[in-house]
């Protein structure tokens, strides 16, 4: 499968939501929809590596799953908010780049 930028990824969500006369949900209830996906992330990886194995009637569900869902969510709730990912993105890494700049350990025994 080919790679896709944060942009390819906003678009194709846009244009999937773009078929339906709801359009996207509020902010609030993109809000929940979040957080039930980050809840639903948390029981897999419980489950892969925890110590809390899966029901025998439980759904099979992958961490790769949920963490997908969690990007569409995401997507869904950058584009009702008209929020460039990749531009957010840029400016979290500056901010890392910086107030973190000597923070942690290099690999490369640096600072």
């Amino acid at each position: 499968m080919q790679e896709k930028s944060l942009a390819q990824i906003q678009r194709e969500v846009d244009e999937y939501i773009a078929q339906f006369k709801e359009g996207y949900f509020s902010p609030l209830a993109l809000m929940a929809r979040m957080s039930e996906e980050v809840g639903e992330l948390a029981r897999e990886v419980n489950h892969y590596y925890g110590e809390k194995p899966k029901k025998a009637d439980e759904a099979e569900n992958t961490v790769e799953m949920e963490l997908g869902d969690i990007l569409f969510i995401l997507s869904c709730f950058a584009n009702s908010l008209g929020i460039d990912l990749t531009e957010a993105h840029n400016k979290v890494m500056h901010k890392f780049n910086t107030r973190d700049a000597n923070r942690w350990t290099r690999k490369n025994g640096e600072l």
